[in-house]
């Protein structure tokens, strides 16, 4: 089955095999190293915490028997604090002992130290209380080596016991994890030379097929190192006639790169123009809205004076009428003048002077009412100006009213201006910006023109060295048929 196998086939089994055992080692590794870490940790944080622990119980006894001592010595309170201390450290210890050991042995030999300190303390203040109540010194001693010293036997002998236990049982697991490492080290190295053997058995199998397969192959490069030569040969032609268009194209891209540039030169000048264009126009706009300004305040002007025109006739016509009333009098004291005189030549000399006054009076009178007329000659005259400067007033009126409507058309025809100045810019803008863009990708072109005229370039000298490497590949073909097939002749 496995004859029919390609190359890669055979190649993949190999390296899947490999790699399966690999993976057998590895887990195979895992599991006993994690074995041995587990044993490990807990020789370190099980029996080595317990044998410290069980350390720090005689410790804590040794300080509260100095304690001790020290007070039926000397009698200094402070030493009964100290032995508190102690028997808090020894009970703390022994706290931390319960919740540790594991097993049933160990708990009863922690019960049998716990009830021994309890004796030793029990003693220790009976002993104590001897000296506090002033007793002979004797007395204290023989209480001390009756009382105390067999209880502290005993709890020394407990703790003795207890220490040694747990120094066995840290030597137990640290030979466990010991041989479990051991184990693993040889399970390891068994599947090590299980793999050497496996490795090198498949190794001779996977070259004798794999030798089979190169003569058959060597075979079909050359017939692909005759068609390659072939090839070589048209590809370099072709490499020659891409690389002589690639010329033309890079001289023809170039001359487009200056067009686009002298078109983006002349688009940011229209750019230009235009932005003046638009400023002018925005100021023009602003010098008619200040003409049409003052033309408004003309016609205002001119309003003003039209009233005053018709108010100045109205009151010529008044003046008018006060001259004819001037006049009509004049005429009455005309008449009267006469009839005085009149009447004062029939009175005789009596009527002289009146006479003479109504003389004056008549005189007077013809003169108001010689003046009464040039008033109202002046008067009609006054009024003929004053319909001549109405009439004049409102053709002005008219004028600046046709004025003001063409600075309206004229402001409406600069924003319209304005506005077209301004889609004209921005036209010119989006052309300079497309131009540039124009440019830049025109660019782009042209260095990748060069790139693939550098890369045909390239590509012909390569066809060369590709037909010559064709011919070297053809006699290493004949070369490599004749050494497989004297292989396959000594194996056989």
């Amino acid at each position: 089955m496995t004859r029919n196998w390609t190359f890669g086939r055979k190649l993949g089994a190999g390296f899947g095999v490999m790699v399966g055992l690999a993976v057998a080692i590895g887990l195979v590794g895992i599991v006993a190293l994690q074995s041995v870490v587990r044993s490990k940790d807990r020789v370190i944080s099980v029996n080595a915490n317990l044998l410290i622990d069980a350390a720090k119980l005689q410790s804590a006894v040794n300080k509260k028997s100095a304690s001790i001592r020290g007070y039926l010595l000397d009698r200094d309170d402070r030493l009964l604090d100290e032995m508190r201390e102690a028997r808090q450290d020894f009970t703390a210890a022994a706290e931390r002992l319960k919740g540790a050991v594991y097993t049933e042995e160990g708990r009863r030999q922690l019960e049998l130290v716990r009830s021994a300190e309890a004796d030793h303390q029990s003693a220790s203040e009976g002993v104590i209380a001897l000296r506090r109540s002033g007793s002979p010194t004797e007395a204290v001693a023989r209480a001390f080596a009756d009382q105390i010293m067999p209880k502290r036997a005993v709890l020394g002998k407990q703790l003795q016991d207890l220490v040694e236990r747990e120094e066995a049982l840290l030597e137990r697991a640290r030979l466990a994890a010991t041989d479990a490492a051991s184990r693993a080290i040889g399970l390891v190295v068994l599947l090590v030379i299980g793999v050497a053997v496996s490795g090198a058995i498949f190794g001779v199998s996977l070259t004798r097929a794999l030798a089979r397969q190169v003569g058959g192959a060597v075979g079909q490069v050359q017939s692909s190192s005759a068609e390659l030569q072939a090839a070589a040969n048209q590809q370099a032609v072709g490499a020659k006639e891409q690389a002589t268009a690639m010329s033309e194209i890079a001289t023809t891209v170039r001359e487009l790169l200056a067009t686009s540039r002298q078109i983006a030169e002349s688009a940011q000048r229209v750019v230009q123009i235009a932005q003046e264009t638009a400023r002018a126009a925005t100021g023009g706009e602003s010098t008619v809205e200040k003409a049409h300004e003052s033309i408004v305040g003309i016609r205002r002007q001119v309003d003003l004076v039209v009233g005053h025109m018709v108010d100045l006739g109205k009151k010529s016509q008044q003046i008018g009428a006060v001259v004819e009333i001037v006049s009509e009098l004049a005429e009455q004291t005309n008449i009267l003048a006469i009839n005085a005189m009149i009447e004062a030549a029939g009175a005789g000399e009596a009527g002289g002077r009146f006479a003479v006054v109504a003389d004056e009076i008549r005189k007077l009178a013809d003169r108001v009412a010689g003046s009464a007329k040039e008033i109202r000659t002046l008067i009609d005259d006054i009024r003929a100006a004053v319909n001549t400067n109405v009439m004049a007033t409102e053709t002005g009126s008219k004028a600046v009213d046709a004025g003001s409507r063409q600075f309206g058309e004229v402001a409406s025809a600069l924003k319209q201006i304005a506005a077209l100045v301004s889609t004209t810019t921005e036209a010119a803008r989006e052309i300079e910006l497309s131009t540039k863009q124009q440019s830049s990708a025109v660019e782009q072109v042209n260095l990748a023109i060069s790139n693939i005229a550098q890369a045909t370039r390239e590509t012909e000298s390569s066809s060369s060295q590709t037909l010559q490497t064709a011919s070297q590949l053809a006699d290493l073909s004949k070369g490599l048929l004749r050494l497989v097939q004297s292989q396959e002749a000594l194996a056989a």
